[in-house]
């Protein structure tokens, strides 16, 4: 197992309360750099963050802290976003692919336990189809669409030139501002973030929005909301890689994710052999409820792993 050294000062975001580590890859010639952080001690687990506006490791602050005291946990963020590069580059599946195999590998030297959520489970089960890096994978609320093509229909060529306006210096950040406002950011965690509204404090939505304000945020997030990060384009192709499974998959189900959703994981469930554990929450259940995920994950791992002892 490989580690790059650790950050000896960073203008940081909460995190997870670990120690905090730089990984150093290249996109196209450019050298970039993704932010890191570990914690605990034992056999590696990996968090991977949900992408969204207001995407950062720190979500996964409460689930690395249960883990933690059984597991050596990994938790990132993903360029673009967090902590990590924010580079004026046309952001693309092939860009979060690339970054997610080139820290794998450098990481780890076994399988690993892999924890998505999100819109990171397309990542995930990619790579589970090319010479799998995963001893087991838990997807949590996973979705392949992104907001606006899953809210108002495929009309690609329209996100697509609401994306450039986007990246526009003067009118593109007028319209960012306009979508991550504190009240706005509130809005949308009362509608499909959180299952309970107490939850949302000021003091969390603060902290969404802070890291919504660093310099090139606007890109990652545009993409992500345009379905630019959509890994796949048809329901069909997002089952596919689930038939048949190519490692062990857990797939979390919170009662409160819009319906949607809700339904396209309903059915994912039904016509494939993953196991599902159903649990209250939306979107953002690894945030609001980590120790009930956690609970779960730790009892369907001992199940899986007393079971590979036996064979």
């Amino acid at each position: 197992m490989s580690q790059d050294s650790p950050i000896p000062v960073i203008e940081s975001l909460i995190g997870i309360g670990g120690t905090i580590r730089e990984h150093h890859w290249s996109w196209k010639g450019k050298p970039q750099t993704l932010v890191y952080e570990v914690m605990g001690e034992g056999k590696p687990i990996l968090l991977l963050p949900a992408l969204s506006s207001v995407s950062s490791r720190s979500e996964m602050r409460g689930l690395a802290k249960e883990l933690a005291d059984q597991y050596q946990v990994y938790a990132i963020d993903w360029v673009g976003f967090g902590d990590s590069s924010r580079p004026t580059v046309q952001y693309t599946p092939a860009l979060y692919e690339t970054c997610l195999r080139s820290f794998v590998q450098t990481m780890f030297s076994e399988p690993v336990v892999v924890i998505a959520a999100g819109h990171s489970a397309g990542y995930v089960m990619e790579l589970a189809q090319k010479q799998p890096p995963w001893e087991w994978v838990v997807l949590v609320c996973p979705t392949w669409r992104g907001p606006l093509p899953t809210a108002m229909g495929e009309h690609r060529w329209a996100y697509g030139i609401l994306r450039r306006l986007i990246g526009l210096p003067i009118v593109g950040q007028f319209l960012y501002i306009l979508n991550t406002t504190r009240r706005f950011l509130k809005f949308m965690y009362r509608r499909h973030v959180f299952a309970d509204q107490q939850n949302i404090t000021p003091e969390l939505i603060e902290q969404k929005w802070k890291t919504t304000k660093k310099k090139g945020a606007r890109f990652a997030s545009a993409a992500f909301v345009t379905g630019g990060l959509d890994r796949v384009r048809s329901r069909q192709d997002w089952f596919n890689w689930f038939q048949p499974l190519p490692v062990p998959v857990m797939m979390v189900i919170g009662e409160q994710m819009p319906p949607k959703s809700r339904q396209e994981i309903e059915v994912l469930a039904h016509f494939s052999g993953v196991q599902v554990y159903r649990m209250p929450g939306s979107l953002g259940l690894h945030e609001e409820y980590p120790e009930q995920l956690a609970a779960g994950i730790l009892g369907f791992l001992e199940k899986y792993r007393s079971r590979k002892r036996r064979f």
